[in-house]
């Protein structure tokens, strides 16, 4: 279970300062992470821990991800977030 502690560092760390991953992750994290299940909701924690130029490939389709986990969750947020 997420704490209050626990999520409010997981929405800070969705502001990543590179303006075209926090218009994925802000909204996600606002809307759509409390759906998650415990194990996608520390998937997401892990995947904020990914380097931005990264994140920035996998979510722009410049780059195919090989962790199994966090492709399945970024195909999961970009199907939830309308940018």
């Amino acid at each position: 279970m997420f704490s209050k502690a626990r999520y409010a560092r997981l929405k800070w760390a969705c502001r990543r300062g590179m303006l075209e991953l926090d218009v994925l992750f802000m909204p996600f994290v606002e809307t759509g992470f409390h759906e998650l299940n415990d194990e996608q909701k520390v998937i997401f924690e892990r995947l904020l821990t990914a380097d931005d130029p990264d994140l920035y490939a996998w979510f722009m389709g410049h780059q195919e991800c090989d962790d199994k986990e966090f492709a399945d969750m970024i195909a999961l947020i970009l199907g939830r977030v309308k940018v």
